[in-house]
């Protein structure tokens, strides 16, 4: 499992404006939905899904990070987005701190293990403390691509990585 298997390029976004955690979802959403990863009459079930997984406990799993997902059964296959908020989003996680890096994750209800081997390797990734801090400090959907690009090709050293990202 690698980024490239999952991320919409097209969908990334670097200057996340969202002030609070419903708006934040609604906008990755619809990042996916405008690069034409996702259909319209399923943007606000998709949504709905999130929110609802969101009740169950934060994605914030600290470290400035969070991984929001769902599964959804018109999705046919795995999709995923990039969002980077240079203010951070109160995203209720863990630590307490504002989410900067936001990694978010739909998939169709039928293929649960790619939904896992997804979740942990963007965790995986995540726990490595240069790829984060690169991660918030990018301004460009260019840098953000190349920063998933090197990590799928094990550029980043995982000596690097902390015990857990939350």
């Amino acid at each position: 499992m690698k980024f490239s298997d999952f991320i919409c390029k097209e969908s990334i976004n670097v200057d996340l404006k969202s002030a609070t955690k419903e708006e934040t979802i609604r906008t990755m959403v619809k990042s996916l939905l405008d690069a034409g990863a996702i259909a319209e009459e399923d943007y606000e079930g998709i949504v709905r899904n999130v929110i609802k997984r969101e009740e169950l406990g934060s994605t914030g799993i600290g470290r400035s990070v969070a991984v929001p997902h769902t599964k959804h059964p018109k999705v046919a296959k795995m999709v995923g987005t990039v969002a980077i908020s240079q203010e951070g989003v109160d995203f209720d996680s863990l630590d307490g701190q504002p989410v900067r890096v936001l990694f978010l994750l739909i998939s169709p209800p039928d293929d649960p293990s790619s939904h896992l081997r997804a979740l942990e390797y963007i965790s995986k990734q995540l726990r490595i403390q240069t790829f984060r801090r690169f991660m918030m400090q990018s301004k460009t959907v260019e840098a953000v691509e190349e920063l998933l690009d090197e990590v799928d090709n094990e550029v980043f050293d995982h000596n690097d990585s902390e015990g857990s990202a939350g």
